[in-house]
């Protein structure tokens, strides 16, 4: 038995977004466990945050069959967690994973081939402890794979009820337009793409957004706080625990540079001006792009999820704001 009981009142504040197309709605803020889940974390302070997030009516949790480390160590965390404390909660949950990326050695273990979609997809039900995912990701293009096959894979993922829906991650324009097209044809429409955009990673304005608009696909940016630069975690140094000082982490000490830490500096006090952290204002100049259906976080404590959770309630800036935020955003240090 359970010692954890969701709060009544999860639904009561949360903001939910209609995902493209779709009868789907996303939350504002959705939870990603790529980091700070894996057998090298805390495994209390990992369920702390997973009650902490449904209790705030974060209903969305994404994972990729790679995330730890050790790889597949955050879906194994996921499925016991799962078993533990949402045991009855599973119809008021959204479960994403992905593979696209190495996973075990050899020929079948990486990209993006029917063969291993469908092996990986399997691992990541067993370790969930799962039936079915709502969605599955094709984690990354694969040019050595046809797009047909790789895209053929989801739609029959879909049909066989492993997946509800299927998505895309980490494709570029032209590529997510072929896809999409392709998912289309097939009677599987895509229904989300999950990419890379924050502040200061824009790639996805030069094309990217007017083709999920038009082709009525949602949008879930990962790395919305840049691996949080976008924080005031980096202001004065780099702190201990944080994912630049961990060896494994993916944000390195080099990328906290002078001319990084000038711009943030800078954003800071226009997040001062507006009443918010510069986190919080990230995140809600992200979500201000009605084409944005979610943001997709990682935390590694609660305080940071609730200060997260302060922006999707102001998501209006003026004009002066936009002007001054691109002029620091274009600036050249």
């Amino acid at each position: 038995m359970s010692a954890y009981s969701p709060s009544d009142n999860r639904y009561k504040t949360m903001e939910y977004r209609r995902c493209g197309n779709s009868g789907l709605q996303l939350p504002a803020i959705s939870l990603g466990l790529w980091h700070n889940f894996g057998d090298v974390d805390d495994y209390k302070n990992c369920r702390k945050i997973l009650h902490h997030a449904f209790d705030k009516g974060i209903t969305h949790f994404d994972l990729a069959n790679n995330y730890g480390p050790p790889p597949g160590s955050a879906e194994e965390n996921f499925g016991h967690i799962l078993k533990k404390d949402f045991d009855g909660y599973r119809d008021e949950l959204i479960i994403s994973t992905k593979a696209g990326y190495k996973m075990w050695d050899g020929p079948y273990g990486d990209w993006g081939s029917k063969k291993y979609l469908i092996s990986s997809l399997d691992q990541s039900l067993k370790r969930m402890k799962l039936d079915y995912v709502d969605i599955f990701y094709s984690h990354r293009p694969d040019p050595n794979t046809p797009l047909e096959e790789t895209m053929g894979t989801l739609d029959l993922i879909v049909r066989q009820g492993k997946a509800l829906y299927a998505g895309i991650s980490n494709y570029r324009a032209a590529e997510a337009e072929k896809a999409i097209e392709i998912l289309k044809r097939l009677g599987t429409p895509c229904l989300i793409h999950q990419p890379k955009y924050s502040m200061l990673e824009r790639w996805v304005e030069g094309g990217l957004l007017d083709i999920l608009e038009r082709e009525g696909v949602g949008c879930i940016p990962f790395s919305p706080l840049a691996q949080g630069l976008l924080t005031n975690k980096y202001l004065v140094g780099i702190p201990e625990d944080s994912r630049a000082a961990k060896p494994h982490g993916f944000l390195q000490e080099n990328q906290v540079n002078p001319g990084t830490i000038d711009k943030i500096a800078k954003l800071n006090q226009i997040a001062q001006e507006r009443g918010q952290t510069l986190a919080q204002m990230a995140l809600s100049w992200l979500l201000k792009d009605k084409r944005i259906t979610s943001v997709l976080i990682g935390v590694s404590k609660v305080e940071q999820l609730e200060d997260c959770l302060q922006s999707y309630s102001r998501v209006i800036f003026s004009n002066d704001e936009l002007s001054k935020i691109e002029n620091i955003l274009n600036s050249k240090n």
